[in-house]
């Protein structure tokens, strides 16, 4: 998409540089990215080849996290940098296991907000919020979120691919830790997280470089800063893998499992 095509206000969108949520986008094929975004993305892949199976993978552990939270009666989903709607969104998962689910998107990006609205404005049982999630107590306030969430019922909150951009991890963990306290016993969360699986080191700083590009920089963690992160009361299995060995729907090589460079973990809040 060039950016006279943009059928949106292009005012309020920053073209000078690459955007996270549309590299993202144009990984999974999508239209809903701009030149300077696909060349972002282009020297992302040179940086790191399997940055594409990092998208797709994350997207796909999303789907399964979703479905298997909604078979166990979760029905209201709070999703933190949803990023551009694509093939298996959040609420199309949910709704067809549990027709009366509830999903609030929130992202902070221009283009990602103005699809999502424009396609899901007559969908029952979701909004979409502008809103940076970095800052809970602004989401969580937000209407779209604070009028169709009842937080005194579990809700997931779901926080995949999206932590990176909080570099810092005493800050990682603060903004994890609020929406962990908004929620009530019962609740869930999902988190994948950038590691070096596959990458080599060079490549981790190769990559980080080309996100330093970008207005969101994003880090790589360990596993072990990783499972800091997840601070959930109970781990559902298999706990904390590669996110393409979370409960898959067929077999996964060793190579696909690495390949993917995410980790990925679902687990019971207040349990």
């Amino acid at each position: 998409m060039d950016s006279d095509q943009w059928p949106g206000d292009p005012s309020g969108i920053d073209l000078g540089k690459p955007n996270s949520a549309r590299m993202y986008d144009y990984y999974l094929g999508g239209s809903a990215n701009f030149a300077i975004d696909r060349e972002a993305a282009e020297a992302g892949l040179a940086a790191m080849p399997h940055a594409r199976d990092y998208a797709r993978a994350n997207r796909a552990f999303l789907g399964r996290a979703v479905a298997h939270l909604a078979r166990c009666g979760i029905d209201q989903f709070l999703d933190l940098g949803s990023g551009v709607p694509t093939v298996g969104n959040v609420h199309e998962i949910a709704q067809s296991i549990e027709p009366s689910a509830r999903v609030a998107y929130v992202d902070h990006e221009a283009v990602a907000v103005a699809h999502a609205r424009r396609l899901l404005d007559s969908t029952t049982g979701v909004t979409v919020t502008n809103a940076d999630i970095r800052v809970p107590s602004e989401v969580l306030a937000a209407p779209g979120v604070a009028e169709l969430i009842d937080f005194t019922r579990p809700v997931a909150v779901l926080a995949v691919a999206i932590i990176p951009f909080v570099p810092d991890q005493r800050e990682a963990n603060e903004v994890l830790d609020e929406y962990r306290q908004a929620t009530t016993t019962g609740s869930a969360l999902v988190l994948s997280h950038i590691s070096a699986l596959s990458a080599t080191p060079q490549q981790v700083a190769d990559a980080e470089e080309v996100m330093a590009s970008t207005p969101t920089p994003a880090r790589w963690r360990t596993r072990e800063e990783v499972e800091d992160l997840v601070r959930v009361d109970e781990l559902i299995e298999p706990g904390l893998v590669p996110v393409p060995l979370w409960r898959p729907d067929r077999p996964v090589s060793a190579d696909t499992a690495e390949s993917s460079n995410a980790l990925g973990a679902v687990g019971w809040l207040r349990r």
